[in-house]
């Protein structure tokens, strides 16, 4: 599975973006799909989750402004982030778990792409 990250930018206070990440590859095989993140700094963290039968959990942090969404078809995935903050600054990857065995799985990660929030 092969993933690329796309959509940050940089974005004044209380802006929106949308994040994309495109898989490609054995995605027949995902299972979960989600975004972390990195601030400067610190360690990277989950900002949001969504299982193949479309369930989704978010960071406290994020909840309520900001929503993750699959479209299988396409094999995208998407964060729609409103209201941002400066401390949501950070690299946003994507990740997704597949299931690769009767008892496995298998992390894959994006590039990343780089969110700033500044005016």
């Amino acid at each position: 599975v092969q993933l690329q990250a796309s959509g940050g930018g940089l974005v004044q206070p209380g802006g929106s973006l949308r994040l994309s990440c495109a898989a490609s590859g054995s995605t027949a095989d995902i299972k979960l799909m989600g975004w972390y993140r990195q601030a400067p700094g610190k360690q990277r963290e989950l900002v949001a989750i969504i299982t193949s039968g479309g369930g989704t959990t978010y960071v406290d942090s994020v909840k309520g402004r900001s929503t993750i969404s699959r479209d299988n078809a396409k094999n995208m995935m998407y964060l729609q982030m409103l209201y941002l903050k400066p401390e949501d600054t950070a690299v946003y990857y994507c990740y997704a778990y597949a299931i690769i065995g009767p008892t496995s799985g298998q992390a894959y990660w994006g590039q990343g792409t780089l969110v700033t929030v500044s005016s």
